[in-house]
């Protein structure tokens, strides 16, 4: 099941983050893309693994649920006892976690929200997670802003980051934006930045992961989970993780 809060997001932007989003088909292919064959799974497993370790114990909790999409980590969080809203920019999005939520048997409060001014007192809710969303808002840093002023216990992000492979798909990316195509042309950040921003705001890290070395669209193309967990693995062993290991997830606590 599912129940609504009020809309409240203003005019859209002239920017992709609203756009492509907003697309009715982007919307219904979303999770296939995103979680589709067995690295999509593993990618869903481990986020949901790393929300429950990092809000924990979470049922009871009362958890916001900043670009929700599809609803994924939304209905994981819901399932395992958590009061949880959901809201994002896009209302294609939002009409699949309604119907995803329904068919979970869950109870997600949905609605509109933009992550740059969230319509929600400070401190109402005892933790807020935004999962890839950053590296695709218009000025991630009010964005941070916004999800350290609503939370009042802890923040859970993603970004991927600027010493990875992803950073050269990012760069090819804006360089065909800037040449007419309907592309994401999403971002990277500086670890430190994110880090920084976050101690501006009064929260320090307690939780940073890095997921992978190789780029998630190198795994998904050879498609075989053991291979890309006895890679990751070896590349772990050996350091590079550290210094080139993406997206990363943070974890910060007030």
């Amino acid at each position: 099941m599912s129940s609504t809060i009020e809309p409240d997001t203003g005019a859209p932007r002239d920017h992709y983050s609203y756009s492509h989003y907003a697309s009715r088909d982007v919307a219904e292919g979303f999770d296939t893309l995103r979680f589709g064959g067995p690295i999509g799974q593993y990618l869903l497993e481990c986020q949901q693994s790393l929300l429950r370790d990092a809000l924990s114990p979470v049922r009871g909790r009362s958890v916001l649920d900043v670009g929700t999409g599809t609803g994924r980590a939304a209905i994981g969080l819901a399932q395992s006892g958590a009061a949880v809203i959901g809201v994002d920019a896009s209302p294609e999005m939002l009409r699949v976690a309604r119907a995803k939520a329904a068919d979970a048997s869950v109870v997600v409060r949905v609605g509109l929200a933009d992550a740059h001014a969230l319509p929600f007192a400070t401190g109402s809710v005892d933790a807020v997670v935004c999962l890839r969303v950053l590296m695709h808002t218009i000025d991630w840093r009010t964005c941070v802003a916004e999800l350290c002023r609503v939370a009042r216990w802890r923040v859970v992000i993603d970004f991927p980051s600027s010493s990875s492979a992803a950073a050269l798909e990012s760069g090819a990316r804006r360089i065909a934006k800037s040449l007419g195509r309907n592309v994401e042309a999403y971002r990277v950040i500086a670890e430190r930045d994110v880090l920084a921003a976050f101690q501006a705001h009064g929260f320090r890290p307690v939780i940073v992961r890095r997921q992978f070395v190789l780029p998630i669209a190198f795994h998904k193309a050879i498609g075989r989970l053991g291979f890309t967990r006895s890679i990751e693995r070896g590349l772990t062993a050996v350091g590079l993780s550290r210094i080139a290991g993406s997206p990363v997830t943070l974890v910060a606590e007030r």
